[in-house]
């Protein structure tokens, strides 16, 4: 088709975040974009702010610095904090690229920035007229997603007892770490749960779960029939899967991106809010938004 959009969207480490811009290109695809995903793999000089970094490349390896070059495109979607440089850098080597930003950016550079799309629950930053506001994160959990997803990984699944619980485990958190008080609490109330309906689990942790907290939740869980998927494994991950196949739901509370996706789902979720764990944020997503519209 002539005469598309071209959409860089800038790709980090950062699966919550890139699930997010995954999803809305998976809708603006629909649309006849053409779509570039340019993938940033950065440098410990990343970590300086972003009044520091500016808009130039600072931060980056060479090889990621080589791949940002003309033909520019339309569009740039900067993903977290630490992408924004680079968004605007493109900006300023071809000032027609409108940028479109997903979470808070930060206060360096808002101005140039066309759109920024905020969950609900940042509304305490200070508004600035590029802000549109969602609720949740935007995910690619869609009705043919999980279609396709059940297809695959039933017959996987098939010979677990029903019903199925799928178990989605995050971790620590800026400044706050998951404890193992916090691990076992999730895992005796996980224990409780299927007591009390039976049937198995589908499991699976995050790098930000830990070693040891993953460790004493699955000793803990070792007598329930599960499907896992461990941080480190090295097979084909099953996390669509898990979601479309569950009967219902348990998600830590410490990822909007992981929450937002399970209630994608239609199916009944509870969510684990832990002790001293989840910042004032969090709460405000799960109680304000999220449990108001997801009972």
């Amino acid at each position: 088709m002539a005469n598309k959009k071209v959409l860089w969207i800038l790709i980090d480490n950062r699966m919550g975040s890139v699930g997010q811009a995954r999803g809305i290109a998976q809708q603006l695809n629909e649309a006849h974009f053409e779509i570039i995903e340019k993938k940033l793999d950065y440098t410990k000089l990343s970590g300086l702010p972003n009044f520091v970094r500016s808009n130039t490349l600072l931060g980056l390896t060479s090889e990621t610095k080589q791949s940002l070059k003309a033909p520019w495109p339309d569009m740039v979607m900067s993903i977290s904090r630490r992408t924004v440089p680079v968004a605007r850098y493109i900006k300023k080597k071809n000032p027609e690229t409108k940028l479109i930003q997903l979470m808070y950016p930060g206060e360096t550079g808002l101005n140039e920035f066309s759109l920024v799309l905020l969950p609900e629950h940042d509304k305490d930053k200070p508004y600035h007229k590029s802000f549109r506001y969602l609720i949740g994160a935007p995910h690619r959990v869609t009705p043919s997603v999980l279609s396709e997803a059940k297809e695959k990984w039933a017959p996987v699944f098939k010979d677990l007892p029903r019903p199925l619980t799928a178990v989605i485990v995050g971790g620590a958190i800026k400044k706050r770490a998951f404890t193992l008080e916090n691990a076992k609490e999730l895992a005796e109330k996980i224990l409780k749960a299927k007591k009390k309906l039976g049937g198995s689990i589908l499991i699976t942790t995050s790098r930000r779960t830990g070693q040891k907290a993953q460790d004493l939740i699955m000793e803990t869980l070792k007598d329930i029939p599960a499907h896992t998927f461990l941080w480190g494994d090295k097979n084909e991950n099953p996390y669509l899967g898990y979601l479309a196949c569950a009967d219902n739901i348990i998600v830590t509370g410490d990822s909007v991106s992981m929450c937002s996706e399970a209630c994608g789902t239609g199916k009944p979720v509870l969510v684990f809010e832990g002790n001293d764990w989840l910042t004032k944020k969090h709460y405000r997503f799960v109680h304000a938004n999220l449990s108001r519209r997801h009972p």
